[in-house]
């Protein structure tokens, strides 16, 4: 990966903190999320792809279950785990 320095209105970046924040996420990731969102082609989108050839045949939920679904296709990184160290690594007190 190469560095980026970005420069953003308050408010724009509020708005980074507090989605990136919601899902445990930091700004890099949140960041490389939507310019893989954006910069995606139409054949490269699922959901792009088959849209107008479903009208019907979509199983039951799915508009209750969309969300998840936008999620599965947008995302392509996982939250970060900064708080997690394995068991062994962890500091152990000394009394």
């Amino acid at each position: 990966m190469k560095p980026l320095q970005v420069y953003l209105e308050e408010d724009d970046l509020e708005r980074l903190n507090e989605w990136s924040r919601q899902r445990g996420w930091t700004k890099s990731q949140a960041v490389r999320a939507a310019i893989r969102a954006l910069t995606r082609e139409a054949d490269e989108d699922p959901l792009l792809s088959i849209s107008g050839m479903v009208q019907d045949v979509l199983p039951e939920g799915t508009s209750e279950q969309f969300d998840r679904y936008l999620q599965e296709t947008y995302v392509a990184e996982s939250k970060a785990r900064y708080d997690e160290r394995p068991a062994s690594k962890k500091r152990r007190l000394r009394r």
